[in-house]
């Protein structure tokens, strides 16, 4: 699959999107959230807010797993993983982490991927679900962007300037640490609380003076539009990714074993990622519209860095510390104990949490 051409080339001067375009090609990601940020929810049969897909596998246990467009069922497909499934996997489609947390809640998914920061909004609300597998993979694609031209040089330099961010995503966490590592607080910037496409036209306009969201969004902004990074999420955020899970479906036994074999399954398939960036890309462009050289770019920055780890005593503490966070700015109802939320039955002889994210090589090889 060539690489997309770009509609509009650049002049001699910079590159001068039409912004008025600038939405449209975001549109094939709306329904690949990778950080989970709140988006509108998809119609359809799924439950709460999920469109159902198809089936995979054979036998009498089916498992309901929630996944978001170019997610877990992308992956195992691409990796093999969905060959000789002793269960079947009922898939639906979520917009976003919130939503397919909702299914969780109500019984609808037995499982589904997230990020760092929608399971400390479901905690808060008392939901029901349990944190049952985790990844630990670069902060590199959180990003916070500005234009080339913009004299914002350093996150200090963001007091009194205007912020896109989605609300509850983890970039909104993201913005919210990297403020206070720079001596700043919410209150010294105005936060707009904006999905991609909208923040994409917000940014590209200059109604907003920065932007801060993820890969592959950041990937498609420095490929498409004049933006740079200002600060990254690295040695700022957790870099940690779940997949939550009903309690039902863990009280089952026949189910939990398929829940088991299920992360497995994933664990093998992200292993394969990282050592066939290319072949991902390809799969990952073809199943989200993404332009192949930004799906490479996403894939090389975070996507294929991650590695499965154990949820042991400092994962919970970092998410411990997200819930604490927004507790004190009142964004969530009040304090509480995100281990109570956690099952660590899966974890086995998985590594660490503070394992360190795979890297690629200047050759874009595995390393």
């Amino acid at each position: 699959m060539k690489p997309r051409k770009r509609s509009h080339p650049p002049t001699p001067q910079r590159r001068a999107p039409n912004p008025l375009l600038l939405p449209l090609l975001l549109l094939p990601l709306l329904l690949s959230l990778t950080a989970c940020g709140g988006a509108s929810r998809a119609n359809g049969s799924g439950g709460a807010g999920g469109t159902r897909g198809g089936t995979d596998g054979k036998g009498s246990v089916t498992l309901n797993v929630g996944d978001q467009k170019g997610g877990s069922e992308a992956v195992l497909r691409a990796a093999g993983e969905l060959k000789n499934l002793p269960y079947r996997i009922q898939w639906s489609t979520f917009t976003s982490g919130p939503p397919l947390l909702e299914a969780v809640n109500a019984g609808a998914v037995d499982v589904g991927g997230v990020g760092n920061t929608p399971p400390v909004f479901a905690a808060a609300a008392n939901s029901k679900f349990k944190v049952i597998a985790a990844t630990h993979g670069s902060s590199a694609g959180e990003t916070v962007l500005v234009k080339k031209d913009s004299p914002i040089t350093r996150p200090a330099e963001l007091k009194g300037k205007s912020i896109a961010v989605a609300q509850g995503s983890s970039a909104h966490y993201q913005i919210v640490a990297s403020l206070k590592k720079a001596g700043l607080t919410p209150k010294d910037v105005r936060l707009n609380h904006l999905q991609p496409a909208d923040a994409l036209a917000a940014f590209s306009r200059g109604r907003v003076d920065a932007w801060a969201v993820w890969d592959p969004y950041t990937s498609q902004a420095l490929d498409q539009t004049d933006a740079r990074v200002l600060t990254t999420g690295e040695g700022v955020v957790n870099g940690l990714s779940f997949q939550v899970a009903a309690p039902a479906a863990l009280d089952d036994g026949k189910k939990s074993a398929a829940l088991k074999d299920y992360v497995d399954r994933l664990r093998r398939a992200q292993d394969w990622v990282h050592r066939h960036p290319d072949a991902w890309a390809k799969a990952w462009a073809e199943e989200t519209g993404l332009p192949r050289d930004v799906a490479l770019a996403a894939v090389k920055r975070t996507r294929g860095t991650a590695v499965t780890v154990a949820l042991d005593r400092p994962a919970v503490a970092s998410e411990q510390q997200i819930a604490d966070t927004f507790a004190g700015l009142r964004l969530i109802p009040g304090r509480f104990d995100f281990s109570s939320f956690v099952d660590t039955r899966f974890n086995g002889s998985l590594p660490p949490s503070s394992t360190a994210p795979r890297t690629y090589g200047t050759q874009g090889k595995a390393g």
